[in-house]
């Protein structure tokens, strides 16, 4: 058995033992790239840490750390009421908000992990406030930043194309941007459905003190939290199934888990500032989000230490050491070969077509859990052969690789994905990790097929 199957059966492993005994898999990770790096790789302890995502582990320590102190300081809590009133108390349109602002972020230069680094926080503390599906405003910010990720001037935009001029292959650079686009807004849209984003529509307006303005419905009831009907003012679970409703000022719920409007107190603004210094940082100057953060969140914890006594231990250490695990051992899979082994092995196929969606397809699992950029930087030039044939469109192939390698990225053990598996507060962490992972699966699953059908079956370009 070649050791590049060895480690993909030890991977599997891994996989089955966290799944069954509830061990943490960052830890199992560790030791499976401790064993198989030394035993099967040849590998010394250099060689097996040089896997170690040190900069991931920076961005999550730093980011829950400041984000941590802001919800200690009340800072959260007034960007979920400025949230509410910027769509005027509707609780539906903030995921497309977050979707939004994540996008706007990436298409105009930000590398998509400090993206989803600056919203997911803020995204899903709404959440919890409001009994979203953590899930869905996840998803959602994470194929926000996607959306806007291959603009012309964005990173992952003038990176990709730089790899097609670099190989002399046909290329088009709005087409990239809006194939990505597009895909990413359609699996937002199908993600929306899906996690319960159309019951959202049937709450009333939230007010800024925390009602919630319920529409009553002629057949009687009221819009509760996911209640389908209207009633009184009552605890919003009637069932009732009018066809026309109008709006009702005197129906009005209070939600007991709403806090009343949050002042802007001298931490609160301090910490509005580091936040707001935070983007200027990493968008303005490319400074390392994780860096800035925790630079951010020292200055904030040495100026008010009540506030952020309890910090440190709310960063989120066991997806730290869940993320840091797997992707060292996915390191060490790089570091022998086991990737470009499958890769070559795929190229190697005489069916153009049926190498494309195979290449789709090891892009879309890698990313999961490596980076997106370096896999469009290995799988672009292994595509370049089939595509000189002149069977395969270049601006099609190029543009399926872009979307199956990114779009991926709410895996958890993907950085976005990790970073909204952290940021997310008071939720069952494996719950939603499972959550993650199963969503995470799906989309690699399905999407390098379906991009691969309309991307690359009518040849484009």
């Amino acid at each position: 058995m070649s050791p590049e199957l060895v480690s993909i059966l030890v991977l599997a492993v891994v996989f089955v033992i966290a799944t069954t005994r509830s061990v943490n898999m960052g830890a199992l990770a560790f030791a499976a790239a401790f064993g198989v790096g030394t035993l099967v790789a040849g590998l010394d302890a250099d060689g097996v840490f040089a896997g170690f995502p040190g900069d991931l582990f920076v961005v999550l320590v730093g980011v829950t750390y400041l984000f941590a102190i802001a919800r200690a300081n009340g800072t959260t809590d007034w960007l979920v009421h400025a949230a509410v009133r910027l769509v005027r108390g509707r609780v539906a349109l903030i995921p497309w908000v977050m979707f939004a602002l994540a996008g706007a972020l990436t298409a105009i230069g930000a590398v998509s992990p400090a993206a989803v680094a600056i919203v997911a926080p803020i995204a899903l503390s709404f959440a919890a406030r409001y009994r979203i599906s953590p899930l869905l405003m996840g998803a959602m910010v994470v194929h926000g930043a996607q959306a806007g990720g291959f603009s012309p001037i964005s990173i992952y935009g003038s990176i990709v194309n730089g790899i097609v001029e670099r190989e002399k292959l046909p290329g088009s650079g709005i087409t990239l941007f809006l194939a990505s686009l597009l895909a990413n807004l359609v699996i937002a849209g199908v993600v929306f459905v899906v996690c319960g984003g159309l019951k959202l529509w049937s709450r009333g307006a939230v007010t800024d003190t925390g009602t919630e303005a319920a529409e009553a419905k002629d057949t009687g009831g009221t819009g509760g939290d996911g209640g389908s009907g209207a009633a009184g003012p009552g605890n919003g679970t009637g069932t009732g199934t009018g066809t026309r409703t109008v709006p009702s000022p005197t129906a009005v719920a209070t939600r007991p888990d709403a806090p009343a409007v949050v002042p802007l107190t001298v931490p609160v603004v301090a910490t509005l500032v580091s936040l707001v210094a935070l983007v200027v940082a990493v968008l303005g100057f490319d400074l390392d989000a994780g860096l800035t953060a925790i630079t951010l969140a020292v200055v904030l914890s040495t100026a008010w230490p009540d506030d952020s006594r309890k910090a440190v231990s709310e960063i989120a250490w066991p997806t730290v050491l869940l993320i840091c695990g797997v992707l060292t051992y996915v390191g060490v899979l790089d570091e022998m070969g086991t990737i470009t082994w499958a890769g070559e092995g795929v190229g190697g196929i005489g069916v153009p077509l049926l190498a494309a969606v195979l290449l789709c397809y090891i892009g879309a699992i890698v990313s999961a859990f490596a980076s997106s950029v370096g896999i469009m930087g290995a799988l672009i030039p292994l595509a370049v052969p089939f595509l000189a044939q002149g069977e395969i469109g270049a601006v099609g192939m190029v543009a399926a690789l872009a979307v199956s390698a990114t779009v991926v990225d709410v895996s958890p053990f993907s950085t976005n994905g990790a970073l909204v598996l952290a940021a997310a507060p008071d939720v069952d962490r494996e719950r939603f990790f499972r959550q993650l992972m199963a969503y995470g699966g799906i989309v690699v699953a399905a999407v390098p097929a379906v991009v691969w059908l309309v991307m690359v079956v009518p040849g484009w370009g």
